[in-house]
């Protein structure tokens, strides 16, 4: 559903109660998105709330939703202007929610920049929104930043991967089935945005044995099939290259 014709900003649901949210831009040739993914239960979750500048069209998204005051959780995987770059106007929108990230962004970032404290997950920690329920998984420095880390959704098997398989261009279905891990890679050729962490491997077997169905993705489609199978020739990819 289009909710901004001038941006192209548009909110469909991916997952039971799990909506992506993403805006098409043009910041490098061909274009690209920015996604946030939005948790709809007791205690609503937004993942990733997008650059400072972009809050008016995630909040206008969210509003075809829900209230936008009834978020409980802002949450991102790392400290970066596009995972949460408007937290703290979230923050002010919805007076009853705190920040939610890992333990290291919380003490290297988040604890100071945000205008609530954080609550910081440890790794493996779970927390429950409701009927959804999800789990923090600490991936230092996959693919990039000392403090990243992804959420699991275990009700849905969703995983909230950020920026796993970044994928290039500006217009994606906002779920899809076929291949992302050949266009995620032909992207990454041009601009290799990963810190190639010795501990690449054992982390993605972690995040495959999740088993997840849905890859809610930040850049480009989200995508649904045998998320371990992609996960794990993601980790051979990266072998294959030197990480």
């Amino acid at each position: 559903m289009i909710t901004n014709p001038e941006s192209g900003t548009s909110i469909d649901e991916i997952a039971d109660g799990i909506h992506r949210i993403s805006t098409p831009v043009s910041v490098v040739p061909g274009g690209f998105t920015f996604n946030q993914y939005l948790i709809v239960d007791d205690e609503p979750l937004l993942f990733h709330t997008g650059l400072r500048r972009m809050f008016p069209l995630v909040r206008e998204a969210i509003v075809a939703v829900m209230p936008v005051e009834r978020l409980r959780w802002v949450a991102f995987s790392h400290y970066e202007a596009d995972e949460c770059g408007a937290l703290n106007e979230f923050l002010a929108a919805a007076p009853n929610a705190l920040p939610l990230c890992g333990k290291i962004a919380a003490l290297v970032s988040v604890a100071d920049i945000a205008d609530r404290p954080p609550q910081a997950m440890e790794d493996g920690e779970e927390l429950s929104l409701g009927r959804h329920r999800v789990r923090w998984f600490a991936t230092p420095h996959l693919p990039h930043a000392w403090e990243c880390g992804f959420l699991a959704e275990e009700t849905t098997r969703t995983l909230l991967c950020g920026d796993l398989f970044t994928q290039g261009g500006a217009t994606h279905p906002a779920l899809t089935e076929v291949d992302i891990l050949d266009p995620s890679e032909a992207f990454r050729a041009h601009l290799d945005y990963y810190s190639h962490t010795r501990n690449a491997g054992p982390m993605i077997e972690r995040l495959a044995a999740t088993e997840p169905t849905t890859l809610a993705c930040m850049h480009g489609a989200a995508w649904r099939g045998d998320g371990a199978r992609l996960l794990r020739a993601l980790g051979q990819r990266l072998q294959a290259t030197g990480a």
